[in-house]
């Protein structure tokens, strides 16, 4: 069901000078920058996931997140309800593709995300 990681996320209560930190301290380069929506991503090395810090002020639920790749998100989480996953909400549209949320027993945010629309 799990291909790999898709997107490690963070949450910041200032989302400018959270960045500032991970450009200027540690030397992160940014991938992506939709500052407006409240989400800024920065390159690891050359892998493809990438390190997303969410706008607290935008996200107000905001908290540590891995995001993994799978086939058909809609497929996942309907198999994943049949063996009682609690979800955070149903699937939803992201710029890429589906996209849903949910916690493990211990209160950690793991995330489902697929490349189509559908």
């Amino acid at each position: 069901m799990i291909k790999g990681i898709d997107n490690f996320f963070l949450s910041a209560a200032n989302l400018k000078e959270t960045k500032a930190f991970y450009e200027n301290i540690l030397g992160l380069s940014t991938k992506f920058n939709f500052e407006e929506r409240g989400v800024i991503g920065f390159k690891l090395g050359n892998d493809e996931p990438a390190l997303i810090l969410k706008d607290q002020h935008k996200f107000p639920d905001a908290k540590p997140t891995i995001w993994f790749v799978v086939e058909d998100v809609q497929k996942s989480y309907e198999d994943l309800l049949q063996k009682g996953v609690k979800f955070l909400s149903p699937p939803f549209q992201i710029n890429v593709g589906m996209a849903v949320e949910f916690e493990d027993p211990a209160g950690n945010r793991l995330g489902l995300t697929s490349y189509n629309k559908s």
